[in-house]
């Protein structure tokens, strides 16, 4: 087989890049099982001289305060289960009913005849130019006026119904969608409802997992809203519950054999739906959703 110097860089770039992609999390894995004492000493070498897994038995309480300042601890430790189970709540909340309503209003822009549409469309678009951080103020100032504070319902509303990156996303695909397909579901009696919710959305399912995984990752990591909304420890999501990690070390400089295993935990559902699910999610970006 004679080498292409085009498919040689590409690949060679393609190379590069997947390895700064992993490296923090291989680095993040290494500093989690190496014992505090070994973090400075023993940096050099790619694995550590002394693997534990005492960081990760500290962090989740599992053993007692003396056990986990001897092992370099502050003797703090994260409520894991309880933080996990709000996190998923918080995700999945937003993902679900997000994705439904983006769902509706990306087929009404592209199917639906009504005043004024392209221009709420284009509206819509422009949205996507303004800084989230533009709103984060006026949503806050709102949801405390609401009495929503520490309350999951203040936490996902300003983002449960919609994002206009997934309208315009979910649009473009229902325009490719036959309109013979729709136009026959009417022959047989179906009514607009019944023809997005039994024949539109059912051929849509890669578009609508590709928008749901996205936006449940995007919640599970999102960290400055929840700090902001979510201070109590009833909804406190994991995101948080590691920036108080972090601020529980007594020295001064952070537990980071603690933090890191807290943090790889963390990371561990959301890998376990991509590996679940990965497949489908790279099947679904050919953007036909059609099987």
């Amino acid at each position: 087989m004679r080498l292409n110097l085009g498919r040689t860089l590409a690949w060679t770039a393609l190379i590069v890049f997947l390895v700064l992609t992993i490296l923090p999390f291989y680095w993040m894995i290494r500093t989690a099982i190496t014992p505090a004492g070994d973090i400075f000493t023993d940096s050099t070498n790619l694995l550590p001289a002394h693997p534990t897994m005492i960081n990760f038995w500290r962090v989740l309480g599992l053993v007692d305060d003396a056990t986990a300042r001897k092992a370099g601890g502050s003797g703090a430790h994260i409520n894991f289960l309880r933080y996990t189970l709000n996190s998923t709540i918080y995700a999945l909340s937003i993902a679900a009913v997000q994705t439904f309503c983006c769902a509706m209003a990306g087929y009404a822009f592209a199917r639906l005849r009504f005043p004024g549409r392209d221009l709420v469309f284009g509206v819509l678009i422009a949205a996507l130019m303004v800084p989230p951080i533009f709103t984060l103020l006026p949503n806050f100032t709102l949801v405390k006026n609401l009495g929503l504070i520490d309350t999951f319902a203040g936490m996902v509303a300003p983002n449960l119904l919609m994002t206009p990156f997934a309208v315009f996303f979910l649009r473009q695909f229902f325009l490719s969608v036959p309109r013979e397909v729709e136009e026959a579901a009417t022959i047989d009696g179906a009514g607009r409802w019944g023809i997005f919710w039994r024949v539109v959305m059912p051929m849509s399912r890669g578009p609508l997992l590709t928008i749901a995984l996205t936006t449940a990752v995007w919640a599970w990591k999102d960290f400055l809203w929840p700090l902001l909304v979510g201070r109590g420890e009833p909804t406190r999501v994991l995101t948080v519950a590691l920036g108080v990690f972090r601020q529980q070390s007594p020295d001064t400089q952070p537990d980071w054999t603690g933090l890191m295993a807290a943090s790889a935990l963390s990371v561990v559902p959301v890998v376990l739906v991509l590996v679940f699910l990965g497949k489908r999610l790279v099947q679904s970006l050919n953007f036909t959703g059609i099987k």
